[in-house]
Order: C-alpha cells, then structure tokens, then sequence
C-alpha cells in the first residue's frame, strides 16, 4: 500500500501512525496516573474529615461530659451535647450547611458523616442496610482496621471510609447497659427500647466519612483530555512543520531534479542542476551533473567523424 503512495504522503502515514501508537500508550498511562492521583486526594480528604469528627469527639468525650455529666440526672431532658458521636454530627451539619462567601453556593452539601449503629439509641443513627453490612463486616472480623471504597447515594458517586466503633471504655455503657443503669433524662427522651444490650469490647456499628467522588474524577478526566489536545495540536503543529521542510528540502528539490534529469534525457537541458546544499540532496545533485558531463562526453564521442581507414600496405 505505501509503495503506491508518494513520499510526503508515506512520511505522513508513519508519523500518523506513530503518533496513534503514542497517544493510545500517553492516554492509559496517564488515566491510571490521574486516577490513582485522583483517588489519593479524595482519601486524603476523607480521613482529614475523619480525623476532625474524631477530635470533635475526644473533645466532647474529655471537656464536655465531665462538665455535664451531673445535670444527666436532673434534667428532663436529656442533655445530646454530652453524647460525642452527637456532637461530631452536629459538627459536621453545620459544614454541610455553611455557604460559601464567593458563590452562596454550599461546598460540602453531598458530604456525609454518620456513625451508624445496629442498636442506636438515637433513630437517626440507624445503620442503613449498607451501613449494616459494613458493621456485620467488622464484627465477623472480615475487615479489620479502616474500610475505604466507593457507593452511589442518590445518583451521586461517593468514596467512604469507615471505622469500627468498638465500646473500649465502661463508661459508655452507662447509657447502653440496661434501661435501669440508664439516665433518668435519657429514658425520658428515647424510651427503654432502644440502644441497650451493649458490651464491653463488642463492636456496635461503624464511624462513617463519605465525600463526593464524582467532581474529582470528572476534573482527572478533563485533566486527560486537555493533555491529549495539547499533544494533538502540537503534532499537527509539528507535522506542519515537519511537511514545510520536506517540501522546501527533500520533495520540491528531488521533483526538480525529476524534471531536470527528464529534459537531459530528451537533449533539452544544457546547463547544470544548481543545488546550493551540501547534504545529501546537494550531493545527488553533484552526482547528476557529473553523470550529465559523462553522457555529453559520450555523445559527443558518438558524434564525431570516424577516423579514415589505414592505406593497404
């Protein structure tokens, strides 16, 4: 097939080629890049997020429970503040709610916190049937340590990273051994059925960070096509560049020199190929010059009256 094709348009078909070659090698090594990039940033921020909720309860857990711990009794209703998985929720509400100055618009709207249990006290915190897996996952010893990996919530991709909440201290299970061990206040406000029946060292349900995953895969992906045009308009750019020196260098003086060698093989031609350069075109030009020196000589010799015979002896 090249062989039929002239030689601008066979430099164009390999370079296209080549260039295809690159492209397909350039585009998947760089998904996986921007991909595993992409995938370290949203871990990154989802357990930035996790370690904040976990300061929010150390925080409450260590300064606030101490402080409230003794209206516990005496209040009507029960105090949530004192609860540190309540606050780290409260907490991270009010990010999900907060606007932001440029736009009004409210950055960590589809950023959710949950720390979701198969026996809450709180409804809200009902693990849901996802959720619920993830804790059975952990009390079967299936995952142990931190669970990470991707879910979609109403149409919207998220990354999640999931801890297992694990009753480590006694004093939890003040609120969550039985209904008599309980807060007057607490059984006022969530009854006796719920939350109860906890143990020490039983993993109860799972500490859960999800942030959207979506935008920072469709900004990799846009990422990737920018690089791809970029590589594409500078090949067109290069190859550009690359025909205007084959034609002024290569093509335009071998099709000259075509020309040339047609009219020196006619008679028409009388004067040399002139050819400033001294690569290889200009050598083949030298080459023809003298070949056309040769044939004018061998003509010429041709040409020219015979010699008389020697006179007999």
């Amino acid at each position: 097939m090249l062989n039929n094709l002239k030689l601008g348009a066979k430099l164009n078909v390999i370079l296209l080629t080549v260039f295809l070659i690159i492209i397909a090698i350039s585009g998947l090594f760089l998904s996986q890049l921007l991909q595993r990039n992409a995938e370290q940033e949203i871990t990154s921020e989802a357990q930035l997020l996790m370690e904040t909720m976990q300061s929010v309860r150390t925080y409450t857990s260590q300064e606030v429970n101490p402080e409230l711990a003794a209206r516990l009794e005496t209040e009507t209703d029960f105090i949530e503040e004192t609860v540190p998985g309540y606050s780290a929720r409260q907490v991270f509400e009010y990010l999900r709610k907060r606007e932001s100055a440029d736009n009004g618009e409210k950055p960590y709207e589809y950023f959710y916190y949950k720390e979701a249990t198969l026996n809450p006290t709180n409804v809200r915190d009902q693990a849901n049937p996802f959720e619920a897996r993830i804790v059975e996952k952990f009390r079967k010893n299936e995952a142990t340590g931190q669970v990470t990996g991707f879910r979609d919530d109403l149409g919207v991709r998220l990354f999640y990273v999931a801890n297992p909440i694990k009753i480590e201290k006694e004093s939890c299970l003040r609120c969550h051994s039985t209904p008599e061990a309980a807060p007057k206040s607490q059984l006022i406000s969530y009854g006796d059925q719920n939350g109860f029946g906890w143990k020490l060292n039983e993993i109860v349900g799972a500490q859960m960070v999800s942030v959207p995953a979506s935008q920072v895969f469709n900004q990799a992906r846009q990422l990737q096509l920018s690089v791809l045009g970029i590589l594409l308009v500078g090949f067109l750019v290069a190859l550009g560049i690359l025909n205007l020196f084959l034609n002024r260098s290569i093509i335009s003086p071998l099709q000259k020199m075509s020309t040339w060698a047609q009219r020196v093989s006619t008679g028409e031609a009388a004067s040399e190929y002139k050819h400033q350069s001294k690569d290889e075109i200009g050598i083949l030009a030298s080459s023809l010059n003298r070949l056309k020196v040769s044939l004018d000589m061998a003509m010429n010799m041709l040409n020219s009256p015979q010699n008389p015979p020697n006179p007999p002896q």
